[in-house]
């Protein structure tokens, strides 16, 4: 069901204005028309809407929000009808060039001009960035053929290109993953991947369906140290990297490739949140929010990747849900939920997202650890929960859905949220029970 314009005029109020329509936008505009919301518009810069959903060509999507295994473009497609069948405003093709603090949406198409509307919530929902190599600064030439692995993605499922012919790939992120596979059905020649970090940057389940079923070689603790080629890449020198993650320059090796892939990375596209002068969470990159997602600046929320990278779509979904809800009950002057219990990274965690709780509501805290922990896990929130796991990983991000009942005792109070060995919480508890 292809969009490619208004679905219906601009008004010039809306209720609920949702920036972006990947799996945050879409899912934040269902929720708010079901939350009661009448006028919602929802704006993306591409020519349709699904985001990056429509190059994901893979499998994988969909367990959670449909109980069913879908591929990307059929993910976003159920959004999409569920989006029109709700009489929700799609404007594509454009791009929004400003917020104003008292929530006046500026934006551009080229089928209405330079116009704005007024809106009583605001969802961001502009996904994520892919680092690039001058983030990550890789010496050497600059020659054509070094290129993020999304962008390789968009090439070959979306207009029929291949990047070449011998790749490389730096990072083991999931896009990069995915596109080794998708590379060598495509016929071309995957040299390997190689990771800094001594453990794989994306899914264990891409790792095993990606790279080993293929027979592509994966170096955890190695990385491309020099490109080399003037008008095409010729070759690239890899090395290990000790444990402060510096090359191993009299161990590098020369690998004959035309590509290289990037996959070192995601981070959340946080222009409008800057240019609104949010407060920002410096571990996530995305804006600090409360327990339904609102930011610091009363009826803006952030949902999905702006936010914080997070492994499934159907994650992103969930969040939008609550936080296009949320945005709804604020345009239609509904009472905020209380915000009275804090929550911060604790032992081995990163991050924590939201930043704080209501023990008004059943809220999903989400956060990701530091280092991975390969046996029996404690995951701990305070006092309030404590729930064993098998391992964790940082590139799974972990889940903890918290209620008012747990919640209710510890207002006004911070929780630590931690992720320890088994053994070394037993060793604690019981090192504690000596002292009393």
């Amino acid at each position: 069901m292809p969009v490619t314009a208004a679905t219906r005029h601009l008004d010039d109020r809306y209720q609920v204005t949702i920036v972006g329509a990947g799996p945050a936008g879409l899912a934040a505009a269902v929720a708010a028309r079901e939350q009661g919301a009448e006028r919602i518009l929802l704006v993306d810069r591409d020519a349709e809407p699904g985001g990056i959903l429509r190059q994901c060509i893979h499998s994988g999507f969909g367990l959670q929000a449909f109980s069913e295994d879908v591929t990307g473009p059929e993910y976003a497609h159920r959004f999409v009808e569920r989006v029109l069948e709700r009489d929700v405003d799609v404007l594509t093709d454009a791009y929004v060039t400003d917020v104003s603090r008292d929530l006046r949406v500026k934006l551009m198409s080229p089928s209405t001009g330079v116009t704005s509307v007024e809106t009583g919530g605001v969802v961001l929902s502009t996904g994520a960035r892919e680092r690039t190599r001058a983030q990550i600064r890789i010496p050497g030439e600059r020659p054509a053929g070094v290129m993020t692995a999304g962008l390789a993605q968009k090439m070959v499922n979306l207009h029929g290109y291949l990047p070449g012919q011998r790749v490389v790939i730096l990072g083991s992120g999931d896009i990069g993953l995915i596109m080794a596979r998708r590379l060598i059905l495509e016929g071309v020649e995957v040299l390997g991947v190689f990771e800094l970090l001594p453990h794989p940057s994306g899914l264990g389940r891409n790792v095993v369906q990606c790279l080993d079923d293929f027979g592509i070689p994966l170096h955890l603790s190695t990385t491309v140290i020099d490109i080399h080629g003037h008008d095409r890449v010729e070759r690239v020198t890899v090395a290990p990297v000790d444990e402060e993650r510096r090359p191993l320059t009299d161990q590098a090796w020369d690998i004959p490739c035309d590509t290289v892939l990037l996959s070192v990375g995601l981070i959340p596209d946080g222009e409008l949140a800057r240019q609104l002068h949010l407060s920002l969470d410096q571990r996530t990159g995305g804006p600090v929010v409360t327990s339904t997602y609102e930011t610091s600046l009363p009826g803006v929320f952030s949902a999905g990747n702006n936010l914080h990278i997070n492994d499934l779509a159907d994650w992103v979904s969930q969040e939008a849900n609550v936080a296009g809800a949320a945005a709804a009950d604020v345009a239609l002057g509904r009472v905020r939920a209380r915000q009275d219990v804090a929550v911060t990274p604790g032992t081995n965690v990163r991050y924590v997202v939201p930043h704080t709780l209501s023990t008004d509501l059943t809220q999903t805290v989400s956060f990701r650890v530091k280092e991975p922990i390969y046996g029996d896990t404690i995951l701990r929130v305070g006092e309030a929960h404590r729930r064993k796991v098998r391992a964790v990983v940082p590139a799974e991000m972990v889940t903890i859905k918290l209620g008012p009942k747990v919640l209710e005792s510890f207002a006004g109070e911070t929780l630590r949220v931690d992720a320890i060995p088994a053994a070394a919480a037993d060793d604690l508890a019981a090192a504690g029970d000596d002292e009393q």
